[in-house]
């Protein structure tokens, strides 16, 4: 598959897709309708940034079946994925919140929990809340893993195809861009997406680019998270 990928970029094109992708990606979210509220405000946001992969995509005869959202192939890998990503996003968390006091630089605060009431209102013991928001949520799930890990790191590791780590330099970089895109500084929570996104990169990578087990993974994150704000 990645053969048959690669012989379907070159480097200008490449780079045009991914200068034109990201500047979507950030640019529209200085759109934001009040009415609405956030999660279809970040709904929008998403399907905008999805129809211009979608539109490059096309014009370079990609697939979101060549990028893996498809049947796996193999079932143990699939679990495989799943699982690593399951032990390893927390892992990585844990180990950043022991060493982060020591770190020779400064972090600012995670003020997520802020930002989730803002968002998303008082979710604590409102199970009806909860329900009328969370298909929304993993809607929102599955397009972060086809936009961040289907598009563009697959894009990335073609705009580095000509060096021998462009597989590295693609799941860094697209780590950095989905950690600085959920907090626009050098945060906590940047670092925690960021770590997030670096694991599931890495499984997409390792356990045969499948789609499929990230999607899930982020459902189940995503999910865990909110009930843990509800009870």
């Amino acid at each position: 598959m990645q053969t048959q990928i690669s012989n379907k970029y070159n480097t200008k094109g490449i780079l045009f897709d991914l200068v034109l992708y990201i500047s979507v990606m950030f640019l529209v979210r200085e759109i934001y309708f009040p009415n609405i509220g956030f999660i279809a405000n970040g709904l929008f946001w998403s399907f905008t940034t999805l129809v211009v992969a979608m539109w490059r995509m096309k014009a370079r005869g990609i697939t979101w079946k060549d990028l893996g959202l498809c049947k796996s192939k193999s079932i143990k890998k699939t679990i495989l994925a799943l699982g690593f990503i399951l032990v390893f996003v927390p892992v990585s968390i844990v180990i950043f919140e022991i060493i982060k006091d020591s770190l020779p630089f400064l972090i600012a605060p995670d003020t997520s929990e802020e930002s989730v009431v803002s968002k998303f209102g008082n979710l604590k013991g409102n199970w009806i809340l909860f329900f009328s928001i969370i298909p929304f949520i993993l809607i929102e799930s599955m397009l972060e893993e086809l936009l961040d890990r289907g598009f563009l790191m697959n894009w990335f590791e073609r705009l580095f195809s000509k060096v021998s780590y462009s597989t590295i330099l693609a799941v860094i970089l697209q780590a950095v861009i989905f950690g600085f895109r959920h907090s626009y500084d050098f945060s906590e929570r940047s670092i925690t997406v960021g770590l997030i996104g670096l694991i599931m990169g890495i499984a997409y990578m390792a356990f045969g680019r499948n789609l499929w087990p990230l999607i899930i993974a982020h459902c189940i994150f995503n999910t865990m998270s909110m009930v843990d704000r509800v009870i």
